[in-house]
């Protein structure tokens, strides 16, 4: 998997290569007032056309492909991480790493049987201080570099939304029920 912070290091160091390498085609107006009125050799045009090396127009070109490759890729290849919880002792358990989102992102757990999410943030972004579950009325801080478990019990089955304090990262619990379960593991 990609670090997802190297590459938010990656592109905009291309965007500050590709700002520095363009820095030569600003346009030069005349300082004195003499050379800004229009004599009867120039055309009387308001903006003058600056011509760009073709080097320059072949990198912005590929750099904005790459771009939007990339963005593509992002949110339409990438798959999300799913587990299906473990149970002990009556609880289902999974460990949540908060890493730039939620690892894994989708779980798996049975209705009718508490859950225990474990989560591990390791991300100091402070989108990531929160995770709420509105659906279960839970909203908890997530101290950096520790584990904080969060417990609940879902009672119907369906899908159950979490998220960061920001609404930006977002999770799904999968609650099955206990007869879709029997079903799935005789099959």
């Amino acid at each position: 998997m990609i670090n997802r912070n190297a590459l938010a290091s990656t592109i905009a160091s291309l965007g500050l290569v590709l700002g520095i390498a363009s820095s030569e085609a600003v346009a030069q107006m005349p300082h004195n007032m003499d050379e800004m009125q229009p004599s009867q050799n120039q055309p009387t045009e308001q903006f003058q056309r600056i011509e760009q090396p073709l080097v320059n127009k072949i990198v912005v070109t590929l750099g904005g492909l790459g771009l939007i490759g990339l963005e593509l890729w992002w949110f339409l290849g990438s798959k999300p991480k799913s587990a299906k919880a473990t149970a002990q002792a009556g609880i289902q358990e999974v460990t949540v790493t908060v890493d730039g989102g939620y690892e894994p992102s989708q779980i798996v757990v049975q209705a009718g049987q508490k859950v225990r999410l474990n989560f591990d943030r390791k991300d100091a972004s402070s989108c990531l201080e929160e995770v709420r579950f509105p659906d279960f009325g839970i909203a908890q801080a997530l101290p950096l570099n520790k584990v904080t478990p969060i417990e609940f019990t879902p009672q119907k089955s369906g899908s159950y939304e979490f998220t960061c304090g920001m609404n930006m990262f977002r999770g799904v619990v999968e609650v099955q029920s206990a007869n879709t379960t029997a079903i799935a593991q005789r099959l």
